[in-house]
């Protein structure tokens, strides 16, 4: 026994397929901040605004990002983790004096705090 769908099963059919696809494209990895997250990028951005002039001292500027870096709170576990990251880069490159790899994992995890708060680790 087998049923054949009308004309509107078929649209139903097409609307559920397109309504999965689109929800599968908005959950890509990602993530901007919402809420309570924006707050702390807010404080990210202020952190990260001061200090030395990153292009002139680089590693003075790495220096200055550290504590106040780790002093941010958050209850957001993927902000906290990228807050952390860079922090842990900038200390590598002061224990590193700017050296190759800190300078990439420094990139590495400005990246990632830039996908959360966009903008904050240019």
């Amino acid at each position: 026994m087998t049923r054949r769908l009308g004309r509107g099963g078929l649209v139903c059919c097409a609307l559920v397929a397109a309504a999965v696809l689109l929800g599968a494209c908005g959950s890509s990895g990602s993530t901007q901040a919402t809420g309570a997250a924006k707050s702390t990028c807010e404080q990210v951005n202020a952190v990260l605004g001061n200090g030395p002039d990153p292009g002139a001292d680089p590693v003075g500027y790495a220096e200055a990002q550290i504590l106040p870096l780790r002093q941010i709170k958050t209850s957001d576990k993927d902000l906290k983790r990228a807050i952390d990251d860079l922090a842990s880069a900038y200390q590598q490159f002061l224990r590193t004096n700017g050296g190759s790899a800190a300078t990439h994992a420094v990139r590495r995890a400005a990246a990632n705090v830039n996908a959360i708060c966009p903008g904050a680790a240019s």
